[in-house]
Parts: structure tokens; sequence; C-alpha cells
């Protein structure tokens, strides 16, 4: 039955240059003439213009790094309601409660700020912002510094 064979999904190789009756034979599928049938060209190669990686500009002056900083990831003192009384919150810590993705904090970093309000006494090691050490320590809680 034909409606049981097999699909089969995969395409044979071309295979060029095995004579007339193969239908690729000659030029092998590359047209004729011009430097694209004659060999392999880059492809940041333009024609013979000036590349565009000449024409750019140098990085000179302010704000040549931007593209180069990091974001750190921001949480809030919201963010810390998981946690248990007197536990230690680093970034190891926060990966486990799923506060922060292990891949961005490696990548950028982290920083608590001081939105919302805290009521457990934490002891805190990661970097944190004024107003988040003050809510920290009036809650009982310490602030290391790194």
């Amino acid at each position: 039955m034909l409606n049981t064979l097999i699909k089969i999904v995969k395409r044979p190789k071309k295979r060029l240059g095995l004579g007339h009756g193969s239908g690729r034979s000659k030029t092998s599928g590359r047209g004729t003439k011009g430097q694209k049938a004659r060999r392999t060209i880059a492809l940041s190669f333009e024609g013979g213009a000036l590349p565009l990686i000449k024409r750019m500009p140098f990085l000179r002056g302010k704000n040549r790094n931007n593209p180069f900083t990091k974001n750190p990831v921001i949480i809030n003192l919201d963010n810390l309601s998981s946690f248990s009384k007197g536990a230690v919150v680093d970034v190891a810590s926060l990966v486990k409660q799923k506060v922060v993705k292990e891949r961005e904090v490696k990548k950028n970093g982290v920083k608590l700020l001081g939105d919302g309000e805290l009521t457990i006494a934490l002891t805190v090691k990661i970097p944190v912002s004024n107003q988040a050490k003050g809510k920290i320590e009036k809650a009982g809680g310490t602030v290391e510094s790194l």
C-alpha cells in the first residue's frame, strides 16, 4: 500500500559535474563566467568597494564603551519575602529560590534596591543601595560589604 510507505525526508547530496546526462554538467550549476563561477569569495567582500568596517569611524571619546557596560539584575526588598528568618541572602540562595536566573547573574551581576518593605531579619551578602541597607538594618538584619 502506498500510504504505508515511510517518508524519506533527507534528500541526497547533489553530485555535480557528472556528464551531460546528469543535468548538472559543464558549469555545475554555477551559471556562466564571472567571479562567483570561478572561486569562492568572502562574505565580507563588497565587489571591490571600500569594506564597511573601514568606512566606519574610529570609536573615540565619550560613550565609546556603552555597548560593553553591564547593567546588574535588579531585585527589590519585596522579592526577599520567600526567605526564612535569619537566612543568608547571596547569589547562590537567590538562584536556589528562583528569584533570579543563574545565567543572567553570572553575566551582569545583581543589585538589591529598597523598593518595598522587609519584616524579617536577613544577612545580605550582595551589593545593596543605601535605602535598602537602611531598611534591612531597621528590620534587624545585617549587610556584609563585599
